[in-house]
């Protein structure tokens, strides 16, 4: 969840005395980290829902504040628009029982959203991105009323010196549009997954979570559509860094790195190597000075959270204080139902583990890495994909490799045999039919063009039945 603000400005001496104890933790933090002081818990997971609030006809409806004030409960929030809301979970073990866990939580939190969306005449979604959301939708009036979102947005406008945000996006069509604001990140909704690991092997973990990342988005895409034009199969990834596009201190409107990104790179030594690259290049956009001591790492957990990497390494507390390192995996799309969402998480899990622990794990650099990333997302499972020095077809690297590959990883977890073949079920089968949410959606577009409430209405009652996405009617 997004750290509130309780003021509405900052000045010079704010943001100088913020830089100042970011500095104090960022050192504090790699010192512990070299002497091996924080947690070694884990592994724990949790996760982050985004959903939508849609009218009857499936257009946004910006009634999050009254929907939050109803729904009265601290782990859920506002998103950056009206329309969106968050959803937290608990921490679970990531061991035996989790993916029954996380359908149960999964569970509770839809069914209970839902009567409190139904109170107020509306329908919660669970989508990566609403295909009836057009560029009216995206205004500053349906900006959340929360000051870390007018901050934000006014401090990015600010780095880039006034200049609009254009997008442009190039997929199966070609969208061109520009924005004078960063609402066109509201049109992405994720499953972030967080998974706490112990120190000692937080490199390994962040570096693995890197390489699975492309062929978990294929299998997960579910973000076709962006103001009615056929773009990525996860378009939520080209759109969510264009949304927000800005460089590091070298060029503050450009320049080398991104605030939103794969990253730069393997970590090598320490996974300190990442908030050392927050302080060195990326500018204070939020200079919330607090008088917390510096073992909260409160000013780092701020900064961090506005360099928004898809797998992002957070640093957390246990419950007796201990802080640890937790890594937040991003890139995965809200949707299609639970148990689809409930696969991912376990195809993710599975899959990390195992290349952690299989030292014959795939011998790729960095940057066919990040390449794999960005085909995938663009193509779905029709990306091909490096793997052990052979291009193949992501659904052909899941079927004949990374699927076995994630069960012997969720065995090593510790999970029950009737859930890793269940889950991983849903996966084999989606990848064997090939309709992801993407997919069914682009097949109900093609029969029945220019539909997208239709569409988006047949979605929903498909999302409510629960059935998983390779088992929809077109």
């Amino acid at each position: 969840m997004g750290q509130e603000i309780g003021i509405t400005q900052f000045t010079e001496t704010d943001h100088a005395r913020f830089l100042e104890k970011l500095q104090t933790e960022t050192e504090l933090l790699a010192e512990l980290i070299r002497r091996g002081e924080l947690s070694s818990r884990g592994p724990l997971t949790g996760f982050e829902l985004e959903g939508w609030l849609v009218y009857p006809d499936m257009s946004p409806a910006p009634l999050n504040e009254a929907f939050l004030e109803r729904y009265n409960d601290p782990a859920s929030s506002a998103e950056l628009a009206r329309y969106n809301v968050e959803f937290n979970s608990p921490v679970l073990p990531l061991a035996t029982t989790v993916l029954t866990d996380l359908k149960q939580e999964l569970g509770d939190i839809q069914a209970r959203a839902r009567v409190v969306a139904n109170s107020l005449g509306v329908e919660l979604l669970l989508i990566g991105s609403l295909p009836t959301l057009r560029e009216p939708h995206l205004s500053l009036s349906n900006l959340s009323d929360l000051n870390r979102y007018r901050l934000l947005n006014d401090r990015i406008l600010a780095s880039r010196r006034g200049q609009a945000i254009p997008l442009n996006i190039v997929g199966r069509q070609h969208l061109v549009a520009l924005h004078e604001d960063v609402m066109p990140e509201a049109a992405a909704t994720s499953f972030q997954l967080h998974w706490q690991i112990p120190l000692e092997d937080a490199c390994r973990y962040y570096n693995a979570a890197l390489i699975a990342s492309a062929p978990v988005v294929a299998i997960a895409a579910n973000s076709p559509f962006v103001f009615g034009t056929d773009l990525w199969a996860e378009t939520r990834i080209a759109l969510f860094e264009q949304a927000i596009p800005v460089g590091s201190y070298q060029d503050g409107l450009h320049g080398p790195l991104h605030r939103v990104s794969f990253g730069t790179g393997f970590a090598r030594a320490s996974i300190a190597e990442v908030f050392i690259e927050n302080l060195e290049h990326f500018p204070v956009l939020l200079a919330y000075v607090s008088p917390t001591d510096p073992a909260r790492f409160t000013h780092l957990k701020l900064h961090n959270g506005t360099i928004w990497r898809w797998n992002r390494p957070l640093v957390g507390a246990d419950e007796d204080g201990t802080p640890h390192i937790r890594l937040e995996h991003r890139p995965l799309p809200a949707g299609p139902t639970i148990p689809d969402m409930v696969a991912n998480a376990a195809l993710f899990y599975g899959l990390v583990e195992s290349l952690v622990s299989d030292i014959d794990s795939p011998k790729l650099d960095f940057a066919q890495t990040r390449d794999n990333f960005y085909l995938a997302a663009r193509h779905g499972l029709g990306a091909r994909l490096i793997w052990q020095g052979k291009h193949l077809t992501a659904a052909r690297l899941l079927a004949d490799r990374l699927l076995p590959k994630a069960r012997e990883g969720l065995e090593h977890l510790g999970l029950g045999a009737d859930d890793i073949g269940h889950y991983l079920g849903i996966i084999e089968a989606r990848n064997f039919n090939g309709q992801t949410g993407c997919e069914w959606q682009r097949r109900y577009i093609s029969k029945h063009p220019g539909a997208f409430a239709d569409m988006t209405s047949r979605y929903l009652e498909h999302q409510q039945s629960g059935k998983p996405v390779h088992e929809w009617s077109v």
